[in-house]
């Protein structure tokens, strides 16, 4: 499991209501959540994330309330992946069931920056800084949470092991 973007860097404490605004909430359309994503604490970012794109942020990134809307919001607008030094137990937890995948690594928190291009290797745990080659560590994804990524979330997870007759 690759991914491979632009850096979009983040610090500590990234709560919900940064990621997608209250105001906002009205509507549970993947796309339109992506068009308002940190709406507030950067107003250029749904205009210019790309599809493929990383985000990589500090400590407790997703604090704050429980709701789906924010991965949902995050995924939609085209990030790959969420690169943090820790995460809010609850948005790891909605962020994996919707198919959004994420790797801690606090060396590559730091090391990152803004606008440069990396890959992530979810199975391995490994992060690359294209421009340099320079490496960065991670506890890889788990199968079982790669398979649910695999499958677009939880419930598409769920319904092909229901098929599949496991």
């Amino acid at each position: 499991m690759l991914a491979e973007g632009r850096i979009w860097k983040f610090g500590d404490d990234i709560d919900t209501d940064l990621i997608i605004p209250a105001r906002f909430l009205n509507v549970s359309e993947a796309s339109a959540l992506a068009r308002n994503c940190f709406a507030d604490l950067r107003p250029d970012f749904a205009a210019s994330v790309r599809s493929g794109d990383i985000l990589v942020a500090g400590n407790n990134f997703g604090c704050g309330s429980s709701r789906e809307h924010a991965p949902l919001a995050i995924k939609a607008a085209g990030i790959a992946v969420i690169i943090a030094r820790s995460f809010a137990r609850i948005f790891y937890r909605n962020a994996f069931n919707i198919g959004l995948p994420l790797i801690e690594s606090a060396e590559a928190s730091e090391g990152l920056a803004e606008g440069e291009k990396s890959r992530v290797d979810l199975s391995a745990g490994t992060i690359l800084r294209i421009s340099d080659g320079a490496r960065f560590t991670a506890k890889p994804v788990p199968d079982f949470m790669a398979g649910i990524i695999r499958a677009g979330g939880l419930v598409p997870y769920t319904i092909e092991r229901i098929k599949a007759g496991s």
